[in-house]
């Protein structure tokens, strides 16, 4: 009996080992080197001040900023120690009432748009810390975000396609726009003369 423990133990240790410190440390290693800006968490630095991170989606809701999707974290909005969605099902009043108080807002900002609103202004992510948007999202608030700064709404649409990435290798996912990235580009333009 003895001897059926040693080998046991010996191979436990082995692989808390190799699983537990070795594989963490070559993954997180070949991470850095390879991708260095997502495995440090994409964050973002203006004027030597952190303002957020390009994956994690944040709370914009002023009239002349980009909106992202809705956040179903709690106890606040886009709490990255609570990602989660909001489990609510296509019937559920709950999520039918989240719905409509979105497009009320969506149209009391901009009461003159006519335009569809696209179901990712409307609805929360899977993960409720979504930091894109579709395309389609982002120019149905351009003329809002355009009035709303005093610019033309042919610029804010240029700012919308530099600021689209497509699919993942041309294949995978949809085509979308980063909201935070976007409202730092539109904070970076220079007043007309």
């Amino acid at each position: 009996m003895k001897n059926s423990f040693r080998p046991a133990i010996v191979l436990f240790v082995a692989l808390a080992v190799i699983t537990g410190v070795i594989y963490p440390v070559v993954v997180t290693a070949v991470g850095r080197a390879a991708f260095s800006d997502k495995a440090s968490g994409s964050f973002i630095e203006r004027n030597g001040k952190l303002v957020g991170s390009e994956l994690i989606g944040q709370q914009f809701d002023a009239p002349q900023y980009f909106w992202g999707r809705l956040s179903a974290t709690s106890p606040n909005p886009y709490n990255a120690q609570s990602s989660s969605g909001s489990n609510l099902g296509p019937t559920n009043p709950a999520l039918a009432d989240e719905v409509k108080g979105r497009i009320s807002a969506l149209h009391d900002a901009d009461p003159a748009n006519t335009m569809p609103i696209p179901v990712d202004l409307v609805t929360s992510s899977g993960s409720g810390l979504d930091p894109e948007i579709s395309p389609a999202a982002a120019a149905y608030q351009a003329a809002r975000v355009a009035k709303a700064r005093g610019i033309p709404v042919d610029q804010v649409n240029e700012l919308i396609a530099q600021n689209t990435t497509g699919r993942q290798f041309g294949v995978f996912g949809e085509a979308r726009v980063n909201v935070l990235t976007m409202n730092i580009a539109l904070d970076d333009l220079k007043p007309a003369k």
